[in-house]
């Protein structure tokens, strides 16, 4: 049964698991563990004893494979959500002995065969023994390649000692991995079998946890499980199995990213069925790892509920989505719904033009003097509504137009002033801004076209051409707004690129709401642009080359793109952005934007990461380029804007 009931959690993290010794009588395991509060099983499919070399050549036709019971013991429902597989743990395919090698191989392929004709969602491989895993991966690699649905998790423990990571000392194998970091071995294994989106990993979580810069790597890792061993528990003071405040933390986050517990070993605490001493008859009854179950269930309901916005984003995570062409396209009624919504962002916008307008007109000239202000790029009317809300908050007397390109959100636009009685207030311009000549000059020029990235809709393109309508004094808001990017590992992300086998989507800057990723170093700043912009010289072509540092106990990480957010100062202290150290609360206008990596960078412990990006504009399009050149050097990404651009 689910570990509890957490609003807004419908993921996977509500099931937990445990993990069994080879038994043939299937149906007894399933229903002692599925009774005993589990909700699946990781067992054997095979006999431990079982070697291929051991049978009789001349029998091995007609023998029948020692499997943990056919496949009519369990219904297929059974097998398909009550069990995962676990491949046999004395495989070692890159054994020196040739025929343990050869055994392992041939049982690896039945074992797979086997779980496969099962219909399991998973199957548990074995670790890689030693430092070398090339044979290993090979053979995986070829079974990925016509495997059905299900998932091969590929069991790593959960360690990196604080030693020194910069050599493999007395390795001359150039496929070895450094031992001291486990991350190391599951990045060898994955590259080996090209990031195949089948392969992901399950963890050994034991009593010893990395630093937390280490740990946090593996949140933009397929992660699917994570086995938990009772000898990684404490007790506490009335005898009872419990976890440090890391290991908390460490499962907290397992439950975020929707990573299954699956339980391990041996009950090493002696406790009764509750408080008081149970009949030995119940006591039999109740499942030996219950009460480390009973504690894991009791972390997952601690949690706190996911807050509203969290559950309205819930189906958006880890979604790519291409940018809004704004000037291309028109909007639809569904998207200014949605952007309407945002009330934070039309707070901050309303406090920002209440600024504005005190700083306009004193107190003094308040029942005389009338402000000037134009909406542009108006849409169905929120900054509208928000500019007269702030005239009226401050006594300040306002002319607004609403000057908007899109002849179907002027049709809400007309409705809307009948409907407020805004009249004597607000002009409606049906025009594109850049074509439109004003009637006279405006004293505060307000606008919503920020992209993800800042820049990335065209708003200084769009703004360079509407200053022509403000007072040499006048106020733009925003007065200025700045991009910032980040690497990160996100393997979720990358695979769904990949998936398109093409360099157009590779080359692509994708909108997301980005969950499953390890943010690896600090966010940088990269673009600024101002407004109003009178220099004589001005352009919005851009260049900025980065040095990312991850901090030393991150250890090594491997780079799937980058993620971009923006800061946006609407004027003088009043900001809106989504960088995540400064991010407005509660705002869900933009999610981050993300630039690929057609193939993924390996950064070594210690090592910087170098970064270029460019912002090119042309007669017709706006687009960026990107690339790394340190540790390694990428290509660069959409030269001449061949794959993404925002047209003009």
């Amino acid at each position: 049964m689910p570990l509890g009931d957490n609003l807004g959690d419908k993921s996977d993290s509500r099931y937990c698991g445990v993990e069994t010794d080879f038994n043939d009588d299937m149906p007894h395991v399933l229903s002692h563990n599925i009774n005993g509060g589990f909700d699946f099983v990781v067992a054997p499919l095979m006999e431990p004893a079982y070697r291929p070399s051991l049978i009789d050549s001349a029998s091995r036709d007609s023998s029948v494979l020692p499997f943990a019971g056919s496949d009519l013991v369990l219904s297929p429902s059974q097998w398909s959500s009550h069990v995962v597989g676990k491949i046999s743990s004395w495989i070692d395919l890159d054994s020196e002995d040739e025929t343990l090698r050869e055994d392992s191989e041939i049982a690896l392929k039945q074992e797979l065969a086997w779980a496969s004709h099962l219909s399991l969602q998973a199957c548990l491989l074995p670790t890689p023994k030693g430092r070398s895993c090339g044979n290993y991966a090979r053979c995986v690699n070829q079974i990925l390649q016509n495997l059905n649905n299900m998932q091969l998790w590929l069991r790593i423990h959960l360690e990196k000692s604080d030693g020194d990571d910069d050599s493999v000392n007395g390795v001359t194998d150039r496929m070895a991995v450094d031992l001291s970091d486990s991350w190391e071995l599951w990045n060898s294994f994955r590259v080996l079998c090209e990031h195949h989106s089948q392969l992901s990993v399950a963890l050994d979580v034991l009593s010893s946890l990395p630093s937390p810069n280490s740990l946090g790597r593996w949140i933009g890792e397929p992660v699917k499980s994570a086995i938990l061993h009772t000898d990684s528990f404490l007790t506490n003071a009335r005898g009872y199995p419990c976890l440090s405040k890391r290991h908390q933390n460490l499962l907290s986050s397992f439950f975020y990213y929707s990573v299954q517990i699956v339980l391990s070993g041996k009950a090493v605490h002696k406790v009764a069925a509750s408080g008081a001493t149970q009949p030995d008859a119940q006591q039999a009854q109740r499942h030996e790892l219950r009460s480390y179950l009973d504690y894991v269930g009791y972390l997952y309901q601690k949690m706190e509920p996911l807050p509203e916005q969290e559950r309205f984003e819930l189906g958006y995570r880890d979604f790519l989505q291409s940018p809004l062409q704004p000037l291309m396209d028109n909007l639809e009624a569904q998207t200014y719904e949605t952007f309407e919504k945002d009330s934070v962002k039309y707070i901050q916008y309303q406090r920002a033009v209440s600024k504005a307008l005190v700083d306009r007109v004193s107190d003094e000239n308040a029942s005389t003097t009338t402000v000037v202000l134009m909406v542009v790029g108006a849409g169905r009317g929120p900054l509208v509504r928000a500019s007269l809300q702030a005239a009226e908050e401050t006594g300040r007397k306002l002319k607004v137009y609403a000057v908007e390109k899109n002849p179907n959100a002027v049709v809400t636009l007309h409705s809307l002033v009948k409907l407020e009685g805004w009249e004597n207030n607000v002009t409606i311009i049906s025009c594109d801004m850049r074509c439109w000549e004003a009637p006279e000059k405006a004293d505060i020029l307000v606008s919503e076209l920020l992209g993800s990235f800042g820049d990335n809709e065209l708003s200084p393109e769009c703004l360079d051409g509407a200053q022509r309508f403000l007072k040499p004094d006048g106020i733009s808001i925003p007065s200025s707004y700045t991009s910032f990017i980040q690497p990160v590992t996100t393997s979720k992300l990358y695979n769904d690129v990949k998936l398109h086998k093409d360099l157009l989507h590779f080359e692509t800057a994708y909108v997301v709401k980005l969950h499953r990723l390890a943010k690896l170093s600090p966010s940088q700043s990269v673009f600024t642009f101002t407004h109003p912009n009178y220099s004589p010289n001005k352009t919005n072509q851009r260049y900025k080359k980065l040095r990312f540092e991850m901090p030393h106990d991150t250890g090594s990480t491997i780079i799937h793109g980058f993620a971009g957010y923006f800061d946006a100062i609407l004027y003088k202290d009043v900001h809106l952005g989504i960088e995540p150290t400064t991010a407005t609360p509660n705002m869900f206008s933009w999610f981050p934007i993300f630039f690929p990596l057609r193939s993924p960078i390996y950064v070594k412990a210690g090592a910087p990461l170098d970064f270029h990006i460019w912002r090119c504009c042309g007669n017709t399009k706006v687009w960026y380029e990107w690339c790394v050149t340190s540790p390694t050097s990428s290509p660069i990404h959409n030269s001449n804007g061949r794959s993404y651009w925002v047209g003009l």
